[in-house]
């Protein structure tokens, strides 16, 4: 079984939510405490024991791949004094890590930005993170534990929490028969379904894990809810043709693509600190 070494992160999105703070900022940029977004995801993937992270950018986004490079003058400016130290995380992130870009041409949604990211990825198993979906945990890292559970069964994997029923048309949903504590072989997929109309109320987060068949899958799938290609559609195709497991991870999960996410989030990290 081959090792996942590489996350993905979709980052060509607009960020509409966030406007007009994201009119020139990338949402991926925007800050929690002193780190943005997408380092996060980058640090959760790092402690995975993933070694490349391939981001999927695109029109605007030039600062993503600033931040994970090394800023000469800033470097020089800051050299030999006490504010030294703040640059020390990235600079263990850049130093240790690879990065690879693409561009995304156009938004057709999540399914067509990882199929984007396929000649960064190549044909072996990946992680793929969504930053603004911002995971902590006090033990291990969301994908942490969904690799173990990979080391496991060597089959694709999503990452599911509960939500209130009446939030279900704001999520891919799924469904699935118990196979052993927190891990779920699922059986059936929807992407945003009404409340009335959903099977359960397991609802997919920003974290996957996937094995290189989804990229043919993702070729043939025709775009879904919204007009887009949606992964939740092309991983219930490979759950017909192979298998497709659900954890109920542990920890917690904000929304930072919402106002009221990105709030608790920013509260929450900041009493972490406190103490």
């Amino acid at each position: 079984m081959k090792e996942i070494n590489k996350c993905l992160f979709p980052a060509a999105g607009y960020g509409t939510r966030f406007l007009p703070a994201t009119k020139a900022i990338p949402k991926e940029m925007l800050p929690i405490l002193t780190k943005p977004l997408i380092q996060y995801g980058v640090e959760e993937a790092k402690l995975a024991g993933m070694n490349t992270m391939a981001i999927v950018t695109g029109r605007g986004k030039r600062s993503i791949e600033d931040h994970f490079d090394i800023s000469y003058e800033l470097e020089h400016q800051i050299k030999g004094t006490s504010k030294e130290h703040y640059l020390t995380k990235i600079r263990n992130l850049i130093n240790n890590l690879t990065f690879t870009y693409v561009r995304q041409k156009s938004m057709r949604g999540l399914g067509d930005a990882i199929l984007t990211g396929k000649s960064l990825i190549g044909d072996e198993p990946f992680a793929v993170v969504l930053a603004d979906d911002l995971c902590v945990s006090k033990d291990s890292g969301v994908l942490s534990q969904m690799v173990q559970v990979y080391k496991k069964y060597g089959k694709s994997i999503v990452a599911i929490e509960t939500i209130d029923k009446n939030d279900t048309n704001k999520y891919g949903i799924i469904e699935g028969k118990l196979i052993e504590e927190n891990i779920y072989e699922v059986s059936n997929m929807i992407e945003k379904p009404e409340p009335q109309n959903a099977p359960t109320n397991l609802a997919i987060i920003g974290r996957y894990i996937l094995t290189p068949e989804i990229f043919d899958i993702l070729q043939r799938t025709k775009p879904g809810v919204g007009g887009e290609v949606q992964i939740t559609d092309a991983l219930l195709t490979l759950s017909k043709e192979d298998k497709v497991l659900a954890l109920k991870f542990d920890g917690e999960r904000f929304d930072c693509g919402s106002l009221d996410g990105f709030m608790k989030a920013t509260n929450y990290l900041y009493k972490q600190e406190q103490n």
